[in-house]
């Protein structure tokens, strides 16, 4: 499978479920690159994920919106091509968007930040630094978690 761009990522979420305040995007985007490491063994999108003081952020993305507080099927055109995406990946967007899509941006950001991979990035950041997540703890994290029974399935 190739890895396509976090624009089409959010364009297929944005097909699914819409409108979406865009931080919850960034999160959804999140859980979906963290279990397409696991299910499918490799990245969803190649954009790096930074862990900013607010939450999960695609820094491209977040400059392509730019300030807009909330993203609905019109701005799909202006994102990426949903049809990009393999079946696989389809049903990986949809399986995070069922275990994860209904839950609020605050909920969401709680959660991400008791995670190990959000933990170690932010080691010794202040509020104002970013780092990144590295696919290798998003990886090694949900896939611990995974085997350990985490009830999200593909």
């Amino acid at each position: 499978m190739v890895t396509k761009n976090v624009f089409d990522v959010a364009a297929f979420i944005l097909s699914q479920k819409h409108p979406l305040p865009t931080p919850r995007l960034h999160k959804l985007l999140y859980y979906c690159q963290a279990w397409s490491l696991v299910w499918n063994e490799e990245p969803l999108f190649e954009q790096s994920i930074e862990a900013w003081a607010s939450g999960p952020v695609i820094k491209e993305l977040y400059d392509a919106h730019n300030g807009q507080y909330e993203m609905d099927l019109l701005d799909v055109p202006k994102l990426g091509n949903s049809e990009a995406l393999s079946d696989t990946q389809k049903e990986t967007v949809q399986t995070v968007l069922h275990y994860y899509g209904n839950k609020s941006a605050q909920w969401l950001r709680d959660l991400i930040i008791m995670e190990k991979p959000w933990i170690d990035a932010r080691k010794g950041l202040t509020e104002l630094d970013n780092h990144e997540i590295t696919i290798a703890s998003m990886a090694e994290y949900y896939e611990g978690a995974y085997n350990e029974g985490v009830e999200i399935e593909p």
